[in-house]
């Protein structure tokens, strides 16, 4: 097994977003939900879940689709900021990123875990 699976065996052999600063596993390229979203320094990845990460306090903040309650969150690694997690939507139509992650693009690193013929 390789170094970067040995953390985290479960997602040995799976495409995986990585931190770019560290290398921990984010999240699984399976739940990415969206590719077209903005977060505070660029593209964002809109994910189901994410692991390896700790959150930062709850805050309302202003969003270009407007206020949301979310927390920043952070790499169990490095504890590079990664992007925010949505906690609660004030507007009826953007319900649906309540729960999810928001993963900042230059953050993450997408590892393929592609098998080579020998």
């Amino acid at each position: 097994m390789d170094t970067k699976s040995q953390a985290t065996p479960m997602f040995y052999g799976h495409p995986v977003f990585s931190c770019s600063q560290c290398a921990a596993v984010i999240a699984l390229q399976d739940e990415l939900i969206s590719k077209a979203f903005s977060g505070r320094d660029g593209r964002g990845y809109l994910m189901h879940s994410a692991v390896n990460v700790k959150m930062g306090k709850r805050e309302d903040r202003p969003l270009l689709t407007g206020v949301h309650t979310v927390a920043d969150v952070y790499c169990m690694g490095c504890n590079d900021r990664l992007g925010w997690y949505y906690h609660k939507a004030s507007d009826q139509s953007q319900k649906y990123k309540e729960g999810k992650y928001l993963l900042e693009r230059e953050k993450l690193v997408k590892e393929n875990a592609w098998k080579l013929d020998e």
